[in-house]
């Protein structure tokens, strides 16, 4: 078990740690929230430079890097519906896109192919996570200025929905384009397995 691998189980541990603070509506709890949403965004990023530097790539590492990602925006969304801040139809497209893509992936693996990430998928993960951190700070931000009785409150106090389901429906589009390129792209491969 290398360091790389070891981050990426590391993600995979904290997403529903996040979630049990995130759903909790109290500001304290909202900022452990963030806190290791951070953690879990920086920890993406140091697996893969440190797999890169030094040449630490394996099956597990490509496999189960983008599952991991996969798991903490997923459990982040379903959160955020559960909160209410953003609508349920575009996070059912990208969660579903999910897991039939991973479901192929594992059917290809099977057969001893690791299929890496695609340029576009690396878009579609960046997406995600953007629009993750965005709601994350918004709603920080909200429960601070609430919290010490700020009069920027006001500034700040928007149709907010609108916004972070326009963006989701963007990261939704891009999500489900990126699934069928896999599956165009890996068609006869899946195809073969499935036999």
């Amino acid at each position: 078990m290398n360091t790389p691998n070891k981050l990426t189980l590391l993600r995979i541990v904290i997403a529903p740690i996040f979630a049990f603070f995130l759903v909790d509506d109290s500001y304290g709890m909202r900022l452990i929230a963030l806190g290791l949403f951070i953690i879990a965004s920086l920890t993406d990023l140091a697996d893969g430079y440190y797999a890169r530097k030094y040449g630490i790539i394996t099956g597990f590492g490509k496999f189960m890097d983008p599952l991991a990602d996969k798991i903490l925006v997923s459990t982040a969304l379903i959160s955020f519906i559960y909160l209410g801040y953003i609508p349920p139809l575009p996070v059912m497209l990208i969660i579903g896109r999910e897991f039939i893509i991973t479901g192929l992936r594992l059917l290809v693996a099977y057969s001893g192919v690791v299929i890496p990430p695609s340029w576009g998928a690396k878009v579609k993960t960046f997406m995600q996570f953007t629009v993750v951190g965005l709601i994350l700070a918004y709603v920080n931000l909200i429960s601070t200025l609430q919290q010490t009785g700020s009069p920027a409150l006001q500034y700040f106090q928007f149709d907010y929905q609108w916004y972070f389901g326009l963006l989701l429906w963007v990261t939704a589009i891009i999500t489900v384009w990126t699934g069928i390129d896999y599956i165009v792209k890996y068609f006869f491969m899946i195809k073969s397995v499935l036999r």
